[in-house]
């Protein structure tokens, strides 16, 4: 990494905008730790603040997302605390973050990639067979999820399983697996690592187990367009893989236009020979209908891969899947 001169256009303490889960927050350590390596000046603690924001998502957790306005709701309240100077980065997991962002905010930096696949969580001592992980749940099982993206993937292969709406953190999604509440749950192995908890991973599922949902394990910081001092900062910590397959990705789900009811995969990865590999998945909610594609080209046509892809699949699908 380089190193940066400080900001000087703005006011220290720099503040750095979260919602207030546990893994929020390490990933907001990990991003003012970054800004500390590359800007010495600021390693100071004293430098940072770290604002805690309660977020319309975080906040109600007894209903789906797309019954209170989309997973927009996990940035909304930050990016107004952005707009209005009360602090200067938002901390987002990208796959939390809408496509359209509000006027004047712009995505300035992806961190490196965590591990982007999903996760089966089964009781404690369940054996599972990673060449066919579904084969441990039980016939007519309950799935305790709110991901419509993970419901159509299983219900495909499983038609049989039943699903109940489980929201809230990783801790409270672990421990009602634990409890019998719901005999599995899926969860991003990002997620999990982040949080040394890997260990709860009854088995890794492979993208094309279960297609990942689009910039899963990749952490964006979001700016106010006008600040321009801060975008050397950011650029000095951004990771350029991470940037290629989120611009891949986030395109693709611009070209789809789904609502949080479509359930919409998408991955992307960087080949040995230099070119991006591109996954995209759409799916109808009760399972009857997936279509899964790939595409590959260069790295600097990313965007684009990811705008021919989507075009694609929402062409070769029917309708109503991408009905309001």
């Amino acid at each position: 990494m380089k190193t940066v001169t400080p900001p000087h256009a703005r006011g220290l303490p720099l503040k750095a905008g979260t919602r207030g889960s546990p893994l929020a927050r390490q990933q907001t350590a990990t991003f003012l730790s970054l800004l500390r390596q590359v800007c010495p000046v600021l390693g100071r603690s004293e430098v940072f603040e770290e604002h805690l924001i309660t977020t319309t998502g975080d906040a109600v957790q007894n209903r789906p997302l797309a019954e209170i306005g989309g997973k927009g709701l996990f940035a909304k309240e930050i990016h107004e605390a952005l707009a209005a100077g009360r602090i200067d980065f938002a901390v987002h997991s990208l796959k939390d973050l809408e496509t359209v962002l509000p006027e004047g905010i712009a995505l300035a930096c992806t961190l490196k990639r965590e591990d982007a696949r999903d996760v089966l969580i089964l009781p404690p001592g369940a054996k599972v067979d990673p060449a066919d992980p579904y084969g441990a749940l039980a016939n007519g099982a309950n799935i305790g999820s709110a991901s419509v993206r993970r419901q159509a993937q299983l219900k495909y292969a499983r038609p049989d399983l039943n699903f109940s709406l489980l929201r809230g953190n990783v801790g409270t999604r672990l421990a009602k697996v634990e409890n019998g509440e719901v005999d599995a749950t899926l969860l991003a192995y990002a997620g999990l690592r982040r949080l040394g908890l890997a260990d709860k991973a009854s088995v890794v599922l492979s993208p094309e187990q279960m297609v990942p949902s689009a910039c899963q394990g990749i952490v964006g910081i979001t700016v106010r367009k006008a600040d321009e001092n801060l975008w050397e900062l950011l650029a000095a910590i951004e990771d350029p893989e991470a940037k290629a397959v989120s611009a891949a990705e986030r395109a693709l789900l611009m070209a789809l236009d789904g609502s949080c009811r479509t359930p919409i995969g998408g991955y992307a990865r960087l080949m040995e020979d230099g070119t991006l590999h591109l996954t995209g998945l759409v799916a109808r909610a009760d399972g009857t209908f997936l279509l899964q594609r790939s595409i590959t080209g260069a790295v600097a046509d990313a965007a684009a891969l990811g705008n021919e892809l989507g075009r694609e699949l929402k062409a070769d699908s029917p309708a109503d899947i991408f009905a309001p």
